[in-house]
């Protein structure tokens, strides 16, 4: 059987103002790339045998997440007017005004956009820390309880969110012996949030082909 691909058929927030030239636009095709290349992959994988990609990956949810991040700032940036980006290593934010930093490169700027992907419905997501800072989080879904594996729904995207945080819409999480200190958005913090929504897809019902 071949790999479905999913398209982005959801709503979108036209009475949302986006900041640094960003389109509505911008993250429909950033959302399509991503579809494309898991279904451009899949397709390969499932000719040789093989799971799919979001099955493998999700075996360790924070490399499905991690690749999710990266994949959707470089297509933002591409798409985008004036963002891109970020060149310096686990630099923040991920996306940067061009030429607004030495390099389009900055260990901690102020001027940009944090990507962060989760599959948790109500977009939470835990931070190294909580800074002051324009925010997107892409909450996605991974069917891995349809049987067989081959008629399971490709990833998808339920929901976009961007909103300007500060500090003191995030709350410190405890840290265990082994742990590394986190921030995530307090109730407050996630409500206001969600409020801002970009994007509102339909739950695991997505069109596709």
């Amino acid at each position: 059987m071949p790999a479905r691909r999913n398209k982005v058929e959801g709503v979108f927030n036209e009475s949302l103002s986006l900041p640094y030239e960003l389109r509505l636009a911008d993250f429909a095709l950033a959302m399509q790339d991503v579809y494309d290349f898991f279904h451009d992959v899949n397709g390969t994988l499932l000719e040789k045998g093989l799971g799919r990609l979001e099955d493998i990956l999700e075996k360790r949810k924070a490399t499905l997440s991690g690749l999710l991040s990266d994949f959707l700032c470089a297509s933002v940036a591409r798409h985008s007017r004036a963002l891109t980006e970020n060149r310096w290593p686990n630099g923040h934010p991920d996306l940067i005004v061009r030429g607004r930093y030495t390099g389009d490169a900055i260990k901690a700027g102020e001027d940009g956009i944090e990507i962060k992907t989760t599959k948790n419905a109500s977009a939470a997501v835990d931070m190294h820390g909580a800074r002051d800072q324009w925010l997107c989080v892409f909450v996605y879904e991974i069917d891995n309880a349809t049987e067989p594996a081959v008629d399971r729904r490709p990833l998808n995207f339920s929901a976009v969110y961007l909103a300007q945080v500060r500090t003191t819409d995030f709350r410190k999480n405890p840290r265990g012996e082994l742990g590394t200190r986190t921030a995530t958005l307090h109730r407050e913090g996630i409500k206001m949030l969600r409020q801002q929504w970009v994007y509102r897809g339909s739950s695991g019902a997505t069109r596709l082909e």
